[in-house]
């Protein structure tokens, strides 16, 4: 009987998974929130969490790679809750809050997660089960799960023994990237390489290029494919190639080259990729309606086995949690919701219009975060949940909550409330938020759970349990991170010290600048008309069936993002292309490719384990190099340095894969 159709009882739902998950959730969610407000970035947790559950449940009795799955997922939906931090950390710097009221926050959390789970569970057959969609995150923590579990890879006949060559790729993968991570910390590594300059004579433009010399990165594009890759490196082009130099030198101004280039990027270019991801989005809706409509068929399929007690004729991946708790649970959420919305109203000055926003403000929450969990679970798995442009997704959310609030409530209420709506546009968006980032992640555990023929319902259930252990810790975390140090921007707070905050920063400007008539609504056109383009572009190309394509979503997050995340994306999606075809020609190509892939989930666990680690150190020491051995003098060495290392240790690394399968193949 095929593994998939097997409902032969096993562990995965225990106790002691559940409990080992909590744990590591408390750890990297502390950490998470404090390295996204230190630099603008978080990251997934699931392998670092996977790795860490085999090493504990591998001493224990009968453990399976299903209990350890449950573990990546507790561990996981926590921590990427954390990206809260993105749109909530607004209310202070607006003036709003002075920290973070305890229930309030935890409730933001917990319910707009919840309501990000039950989202997932109807969008799973049409994202997952029925999508060629790549999860590179979640295929690479399957595939680190396997290798631990000693399961086999791919068919067979095609196998290379995973008890050798597999673990030697993740392991090994492992250790260069994490030794590598340790060396750039200590900055005898450039972590990047980085050139700015002036394009053109008299008022000249400014661009540049960030070439981030991460191997998590450079695993990311192996896995993502190719025309992802492409995609996002003609996004790269549009941004940094035409858009900063020409609105750099449409605005002129005097100063450094870098910090002209960045300001361009900040203040036209990134609303351009928005509008782009926007138009992207809502064309990405639109043709998940069909397989969406066939996921929710299929969770009906299943409700009415299980009510007819025909369950166990089903193949395990259909057990979905009942489609009828699904509803209820989602319904049940809007009370808290409402709730949280009348308080905010009647405490701030909007008291006028208490009833317009809590019924407006609950159908908003269910429209737009159906929407964004569609759209965020899309992109995760086009380009994996850390590299998932979640504060785009901010920006069109708070934009739209603006621009309602302008056009239905202002008007009827007296002078002088811009600042309570400003506030209640932040309030309403973490919400929503809270379900894009859920979303943003447990697509990807679901593929994961897939791959390891683990049971739907229960990964779902588990999926809950992280939430709510992460909307405990997210608040006093960030509370005394406010206290301590302060965010960027806010009232009182010390530039010196203060935590940057970029992106709450900026998404609290958005709103505030939307509500009070002050918004760069052209950049914002721009970019939906470049997305028109890439979409009409794409479907063209998609008539040859076989052949180059241009996903619209890449193409606006190489616009998005920064130079310093995409470019090395795109390095990886070329090499690893090169890998693929090179594999082809040898024996055995899919086991070839298989070991790949086992070397970029490698690649991505050690710098995740070592980039959790270390934001921890930077947190409880102080200091933002505690383990730096040279200063900036070593700057330039340290560039050609760490570029020479970075690029022969990728040459000598897929060299020594090759090997390894040519090796296996002939033993």
């Amino acid at each position: 009987m095929n593994a998939a159709n097997s409902l032969t009882p096993r562990s995965e739902l225990t106790f002691r998974g559940v409990l080992i998950g909590i744990v590591i959730t408390v750890v990297f969610t502390a950490a998470n929130v404090y390295f996204g407000l230190k630099a603008g970035l978080t990251f997934s947790t699931s392998i670092p969490a996977a790795v860490i559950s085999m090493a504990i449940l591998k001493a224990m009795r009968d453990a399976t790679i299903q209990e350890n799955n449950i573990v990546q997922t507790v561990a996981s939906a926590a921590g990427t809750l954390s990206s809260i931090i993105f749109v909530l950390p607004g209310l202070v710097i607006v003036g709003y809050w002075t920290g973070f009221p305890f229930w309030t926050s935890a409730a933001i959390c917990a319910t707009g997660g919840i309501l990000g789970v039950m989202y997932t569970i109807p969008l799973r057959r049409a994202l997952v089960t029925d999508s060629d969609l790549p999860y590179p995150e979640g295929v690479a923590c399957a595939e680190v799960l396997k290798v631990g579990a000693g399961e086999a890879q791919g068919d067979e006949a095609e196998q290379v023994e995973t008890g050798g060559a597999g673990l030697k790729a993740v392991v090994w993968g492992s250790i260069v990237s994490a030794a590598f991570y340790v060396v750039v910390q200590t900055k005898v590594f450039a972590s990047s390489v980085t050139d700015y300059f002036r394009v053109g004579s008299g008022k000249a433009g400014a661009s540049g290029f960030d070439f981030g010399l991460s191997f998590a990165l450079f695993a990311i594009g192996h896995l993502v494919g190719l025309w992802v890759g492409v995609a996002m490196l003609v996004g790269a082009l549009i941004g940094w190639a035409w858009a900063v130099p020409y609105f750099t030198h449409l605005h002129w101004a005097a100063g450094a080259a870098s910090v002209v280039a960045q300001d361009g990027w900040s203040h036209y270019v990134r609303f351009i990729g928005a509008g782009t991801i926007g138009v992207a989005a809502i064309w990405t809706l639109a043709k998940l309606v069909k397989p969406l409509a066939s996921g929710l068929a299929g969770a009906m399929r299943a409700s009415r086995a299980r009510k007819a007690g025909t369950l166990d004729q089903l193949p395990r991946t259909e057990h979905d949690m009942p489609i009828g708790m699904v509803g209820l649970i989602s319904l049940v959420c809007m009370i808290p919701i409402a709730y949280l919305l009348w308080h905010f109203a009647v405490n701030n000055g909007l008291g006028g219009a208490t009833a317009t926003l809590v019924v407006g403000g609950v159908v908003f929450v269910i429209l737009l975060s159906f929407l964004v969990s569609a759209v965020c679970g899309y992109m995760a798995g086009l380009i994996g949940s850390s590299n998932s442009p979640l504060s785009g997704i901010g920006i069109l959310v708070v934009v739209i909550a603006a621009l309602l609030l302008v056009v239905g409530v202002k008007p009827f209420l007296p002078a002088g409330a811009d600042k309570a709506l400003v506030g209640f546009a932040l309030f309403i968006t973490s919400i929503v938020f809270a379900v894009a980032s859920i979303a943003n992640n447990n697509l990807q555990d679901l593929k994961t759970g897939q791959l390891v023929d683990a049971t739907p319902s229960l990964q779902q259930w588990a999926l809950v349990i992280g939430v709510l252990a992460g909307a405990v810790v997210i608040p006093p975390v960030m509370d005394l991170l406010q206290h301590t140090y302060g965010f960027l921007g806010a009232p009182g707070a010390d530039p010196s010290r203060a935590l940057p905050a970029p992106q709450a920063g900026l998404i609290s400007a958005l709103a505030k600048g939307v509500i009070t008539g002050n918004v760069p609504w052209d950049m914002i056109g721009l970019g939906a008309g470049i997305g028109v383009a890439i979409i009409i572009l794409d479907e063209v190309l998609g008539l040859a069936k076989k052949g180059p394509r241009l996903p619209p979503l890449a193409v606006g997050l190489g616009i998005y993002l920064p130079t310093s995340t995409t470019l090395m994306v795109v390095v990886g999606a070329l090499v690893g292309a090169w890998f693929d075809r090179h594999a082809e020609r040898g024996p055995r190509a899919e086991a070839t490719r298989q070991l790949g892939v086992l070397l970029a989930s490698g690649l991505i666990v050690g710098e995740s384990l070592l980039a959790v680690i270390f934001a921890g150190v930077v947190g409880f020491s102080g200091k933002q190099n505690p383990i730096a051995v040279v200063g900036d003098s070593f700057a330039t060495p340290a560039i050609w340095i760490g570029g020479i290392v970075f690029a022969v240790t990728i040459a000598l690394l897929y060299r020594w894969i090759i090997r390894m399968a040519r090796s296996a193949s002939a033993a």
